[in-house]
């Protein structure tokens, strides 16, 4: 059982896995991001992440029987609120070598290194005062998104700004953001169209403007989608994401 301090350590045992690359939230420094931890034993890594897209996050791989020696010295360590997420068959190995382990549904990691055609439609990224108008967006047709405009994680938002209907103010109609992003791989989250704008290809044009700009910061641009939701998984595969199926597994602590 090792403990990895520098982030390349960490880049050397994810092998080129995004998952595990974007939970180091690595510094360009060479050091990992606040509070994160990582370990390695045999063919297994696993990065413990506080308060990562609003929860404590353990993302792990490996072989099942590394793994499940590595996440229960691991969730000893940083307590039973981290969630142990990887490739989705590892998570269903490790919920049955571990008692107290409980699944949650799959969803999909999807990343890309290639930058996306350029949008059809103007997008900006916005100032301040867009920025709140976009959380009037989220308050009323996505409350609940991990990502929000006045979250403190957020980096950047883009949008598309135009009028609604002929004659109103123009205002955002969809929007997307940077946020949690680190070095080796950049992150969108907080996908949102006003519905009487969709169909217009809104989305897809702030994604992939989002996506480029990604790209060419960080090498990479990855994202998290459930895996029910086919319509943002076809505008995904269409900007040239390819998809990954993860799952996440929680403690459930008994009562005493």
């Amino acid at each position: 059982m090792e403990e990895l301090i520098r982030l390349a350590d960490v880049e050397q045992a994810a092998a080129g896995d995004g998952h595990l690359l974007w939970a180091a939230q690595g510094r360009h420094d060479g050091r990992l991001g606040p509070g994160v931890r990582a370990w390695r034993h045999g063919t297994a890594l696993a990065v413990a992440s506080p308060d990562l897209s609003a929860r404590d996050r353990l993302a792990v791989k490996g072989s099942a029987d590394d793994a499940a020696h590595l996440v229960r010295h691991v969730l000893a360590e940083v307590g039973p609120t981290y969630r142990p997420v990887g490739q989705a068959s590892l998570i269903e190995a490790l919920a049955g070598a571990i008692p107290g382990l409980s699944l949650f549904p799959e969803f999909y990691w999807m990343e890309t290194s290639a930058v996306p055609d350029p949008p059809s439609v103007g997008v900006e990224w916005l100032d301040d005062v867009r920025v709140k108008e976009a959380a009037s967006l989220f308050d009323r047709f996505f409350p609940d998104s991990f990502a929000q405009p006045d979250d403190g994680g957020t980096h950047r938002w883009a949008g598309v700004v135009d009028s609604l209907t002929s004659g109103t103010p123009p205002e955002p109609l969809a929007v997307a953001a940077d946020v949690w992003s680190a070095a080796g791989c950049g992150f969108l989250a907080g996908v949102c169209t006003h519905p009487d704008a969709r169909g217009r290809g809104l989305a897809g044009a702030v994604c992939g403007f989002v996506l480029g700009e990604l790209v060419h910061r960080h090498g990479r641009a990855a994202l998290m989608v459930h895996g029910g939701n086919q319509s943002a998984i076809a505008v995904y595969e269409r900007l040239g994401m390819s998809k990954h199926p993860l799952a996440g597994a929680q403690v459930v602590v008994t009562p005493s």
